[in-house]
């Protein structure tokens, strides 16, 4: 049988999964919103259906795999009522919801694991507990194999500090006692690989590095690694940002990976910033000759 993997909302660490499932055979199906997203990288082996407007039906159908990667809204989850009825007929192998770190709140700088309550301090953080929950209670009336995935700050190649740094435009905002964790987009995909691999339904999963770190040592590094001037030390309080931005520091936290190491034998591929960074450097100097 083949396997087939829908990805419902096919962004940015939908695609390193993809790239990675091509080889093996896999069918490979996924929705965007409009046409540009589609196009985002034409290197995809995905074939994309936009929605709204493609019917999810018959895409379910032949789903042996279901990630679910796209964010709630004011309305709650955008895929879950339209899908819910079809999911209860045609349950797939394996179902993989891409949630985020930002369900455990503000700890101020404290640890975080898996069993932390959730306590989310902003609108993003709520709404995603909110649709964690409504999968959840499907996964249980319909015995749907759901896992859970919260994602910390995602990083990877075309998202980096570095076209900032050369830009000028990148600062070092220092909050005191402000820790965030972050993830390798190319270590996401390996975590979901093996979770399909070991499936454990139920199962939630931080999906983080090793090291949580301030923001601006991130932006120091980058910048000595491109041999740029470290951006001056900015205090957070009179900084003038836009209130996404100031949201983001509303929380400090670091996040506790050892379920990923454990129970699905991942060893990440870049264990803190700076080895994500660095590779990310070397492929920009080999492409750009930088």
């Amino acid at each position: 049988m083949t396997r087939c993997l829908l990805t419902l909302g096919h962004g940015y660490s939908a695609r390193a999964l993809a790239h990675r499932l091509a080889p093996e055979g896999w069918r490979l199906l996924g929705t965007t919103r409009t046409a540009s997203e589609a196009g985002e990288s034409r290197a995809d082996p995905t074939e994309i259906h936009l929605w709204p407007g493609s019917p999810l039906e018959p895409l379910l159908e032949q789903a042996t795999h279901l990630l679910l990667s796209a964010g709630p809204g004011a309305e709650g989850d955008p895929f879950l009522p339209h899908v819910a009825d079809a999911l209860r007929k045609h349950p797939p192998h394996w179902v993989g919801y891409l949630s985020t770190v930002g369900v455990y709140g503000d700890h101020q700088g404290g640890w975080v694991d898996e069993e932390t309550p959730l306590t989310p301090s902003t609108k993003r953080g709520q709404l995603r507990v909110e649709a964690e929950a409504g999968w959840q209670a499907l996964a249980e009336e319909a015995g749907l194999p759901l896992h859970i995935f919260r994602l910390a700050g995602i990083y990877g190649p075309g998202r980096g500090p570095f076209a900032k740094l050369r830009a000028g435009t990148a600062r070092r905002i220092v909050k005191p006692g402000q820790v965030f964790s972050r993830i390798h987009v190319e270590d996401i995909a390996s975590v979901l690989l093996a979770s399909m691999e070991r499936p454990n339904p139920g199962a939630i999963y931080n999906v983080c590095d090793d090291l949580p770190a301030p923001p601006q040592d991130v932006i120091a590094h980058a910048a000595e690694l491109l041999g740029l001037p470290v951006p001056p030390a900015q205090d957070f309080e009179p900084a003038d940002m836009t209130p996404m931005a100031r949201s983001f520091y509303a929380e400090s936290k670091k996040v506790r990976n050892d379920r990923i190491r454990d129970e699905l034998g991942v060893e990440l591929r870049y264990p803190n910033y700076r080895a994500g960074l660095e590779a990310l450097a070397q492929a920009e100097e080999a492409t750009t000759g930088r």
